[in-house]
């Protein structure tokens, strides 16, 4: 059984490996400096007294398919480049003479065609924002977190604005599903070549 297990790893890495669209992984435009950390990525980029850090994770960043079934029937080639890594990610506003750190708790809405009205819909959503000790790794919970659902619209706004003059917007958020989706498939690769090791391992 391993043998034969083996082999299908074989042919699915082969397979990957064919539709895989980076071979190394897409730049995030805007100065952004790309430090990763197996499934962790942070994008780093300093502007005029403040750093500002954008952490995501690509693990169960890829949203679950309805249509599973149909996937079995379809030739190989067809199905991957529906797979898009979608993670929430997290940005820390870090201002040079201030101790608190602003954070602001960001995800991609399951249903992107929501505002239909509207035309220029963000691709993303803040869902919460808080301040944090700056330098702190283990953030507190007695710290008042603002829930973003029952938000006064203009607040929103400002929030997203204050965002984009940073450097997060659509395009920014654009580019970080592609650098996801790069990621998460080149992680996927690496998984399946350990587990062939693994499994032909005596």
């Amino acid at each position: 059984g391993d043998k034969a297990f083996a082999q299908f790893l074989t042919d699915e890495i082969k397979e990957e490996k064919k539709i895989q669209k980076h071979k190394s992984l897409p730049k995030v435009s805007g100065g952004w400096e790309l430090e990763v950390h197996g499934t962790e990525a942070r994008l780093v980029r300093k502007v005029a007294g403040e750093k500002i850090t954008v952490t995501f994770n690509i693990n169960n960043s890829i949203p679950p398919s309805a249509d599973e079934e149909t996937q079995e029937e379809q030739k190989p080639d067809e199905q991957e480049p529906d797979l898009t890594s979608t993670p929430n990610f997290v940005v820390e506003v870090i201002k040079d003479d201030t101790k608190q750190t602003l954070v602001l708790d960001c995800h991609y809405p399951e249903d992107e065609v929501g505002h239909e009205g509207e035309e220029e819909s963000d691709i993303f959503t803040i869902r919460e924002v808080s301040f944090q000790p700056t330098g702190e790794s283990d953030w507190k919970d007695t710290n008042y977190t603002l829930n973003t659902d029952s938000l006064d619209w203009a607040l929103y706004d400002h929030l997203m604005d204050f965002l984009a003059d940073r450097g997060v917007d659509n395009t920014f958020a654009d580019e970080l599903i592609e650098l996801s989706t790069a990621l998460e498939h080149q992680e996927y690769i690496k998984f399946l070549e350990d587990l062939k090791s693994f499994v032909k391992c005596q």
